[in-house]
């Protein structure tokens, strides 16, 4: 008895394809990617925080206008921060799982 193969349209329905290998996306010639991406993230992330940091210090000198606002830009630098620890743990646990690979 055979199995027979597997049509994904049928079983999702609709125009459901497989994606094409020669469609994915490649790094630009001009040598961003991972790198570029990378650079901008972090300097997101500096923007977040000065930005927090000025936040409260408008706050400390009582010219804010609106509290909730400064509790929001520190929560999100905040976030943000623990977010690129976390990247970052992952990161090298990664880096020292390859290094651990024997061949």
């Amino acid at each position: 008895m055979t199995i027979p193969p597997i049509n994904p349209s049928a079983v999702l329905g609709g125009d459901w394809q497989i994606p094409n290998v020669a469609d994915a996306p490649v790094a630009p010639a001009d040598g961003g990617g991972f790198g570029a991406m990378l650079s901008q993230q972090v300097g997101k992330l500096s923007e977040l925080q000065d930005t927090a940091a000025a936040a409260s210090q408008s706050l400390a000198d009582g010219t804010a206008t609106d509290a909730s606002s400064v509790v929001v830009a520190v929560e999100k630098a905040q976030l943000a921060m623990q977010l690129a620890g976390q990247i970052r743990t992952k990161g090298a646990e990664a880096i020292n799982d390859i290094f651990h690979t024997q061949i």
